[in-house]
């Protein structure tokens, strides 16, 4: 049986000319901007008792606000005991080193053997935070640093600091071709139009912004230094291969592999193996959500791209000799 609870708040007079998803967002702080306005246009959102179902609508402030919120069923969502690779932990916060492979939420295909599962094993309260705790997510096969709240408090402040963009999230990452200089591309991203599993760079997307700087070349890779400003799904993987230059072993976006041309069969066999995104999340910094004191944390590159990184080192000299 499908069961929904009711929320509701008063719109701040101080809010008067904002939009209706910018004002929710300020009201439910605890909810993402994508499922505010979802809830909207699936007309759950009332608005002085009327249903409003454009996000675009411009409120006058005192408006009385009404959200009809399905309730997730928690017992579905199963304890399991997945190792976590934990860097650091307090009475508040959780930060991990997410290994390749590990998916981080529940979902279509992946009904558990999640992050969120482990999280449940490894500290049960959790689950009375949404989502888990979880702030922000990786790819299923990035590998790095993400921070997980343990307390709602603590959730609420993480979600505020990622959408002021206070919290510094860089990685490294092996592309494809050699690149002359650093960077940023500033291109919306969408769903696909036809690929339902991909992400593109489209005019009516989101905007997203990825900056990059160059630490490494080779005979014909680069490694790379990347910061995102936002996070959309997919985004460094579809602003590289935007502009072509994606990263090793993609599955989505850098198409088949080829073998490189005058290159060693060890190297082609390392590049061909390397079978997930070449992307590792490597430094993570914020304010404490609680103490409000600066922390930060890097983690070291995976033995796969280690090894990666390696035999196109090992390249290098032999064209250079």
């Amino acid at each position: 049986m499908i069961q929904y609870r009711y929320v509701k708040k008063t719109v701040n007079h101080a809010q008067l000319g904002q939009r209706l998803d910018q004002a929710l967002a300020k009201l439910f702080p605890n909810y993402s901007r994508s499922q505010i306005k979802a809830w909207i246009i699936d007309g759950l959102v009332k608005v002085n008792g009327l249903v409003k179902t454009v996000p675009k609508k411009i409120l006058f402030g005192g408006e009385l606000i009404e959200i009809k919120i399905l309730i997730k069923d928690k017992s579905c969502y199963v304890a399991q005991d997945i190792h976590l690779n934990i860097v650091y932990e307090d009475d508040d916060i959780i930060v991990l080193n997410k290994p390749p492979g590990l998916v981080v939420h529940p979902g279509a295909g992946n009904a558990d053997g999640t992050l969120l599962n482990a999280l449940l094993h490894y500290y049960p309260p959790i689950l009375e935070v949404p989502r888990a705790g979880i702030v922000h997510r990786l790819d299923k096969d990035t590998t790095g640093l993400m921070v997980v709240a343990k307390t709602v408090q603590a959730q609420i402040c993480l979600v505020k600091s990622l959408q002021a963009r206070e919290i510094t999230r860089e990685y490294e990452a092996v592309s494809v071709g050699t690149m002359i200089s650093g960077g940023t591309v500033e291109q919306p991203i969408a769903r696909h139009a036809t690929k339902r599993t991909h992400m593109s760079v489209h005019p009516m997307g989101k905007p997203a912004i990825t900056h990059y700087r160059i630490i490494a070349h080779y005979r014909a890779h680069t490694l790379l230094r990347l910061r995102l400003e936002t996070g959309r799904l997919h985004q460094i993987r579809v602003h590289m291969a935007h502009i072509h230059h994606p990263l090793v072993g993609d599955p989505l976006y850098c198409g088949r592999f080829r073998p490189q041309k005058g290159a060693s069969e060890k190297l082609n066999t390392v590049l061909r193996c390397f079978n997930r995104q070449a992307l590792h999340a490597i430094f993570l910094r914020f304010y404490h959500p609680i103490t409000s004191i600066e922390m930060e944390w890097q983690a070291p590159l995976p033995e796969d791209m280690v090894i990666l990184l390696e035999a196109l080192q090992i390249e290098n000299k032999k064209f250079k000799n």
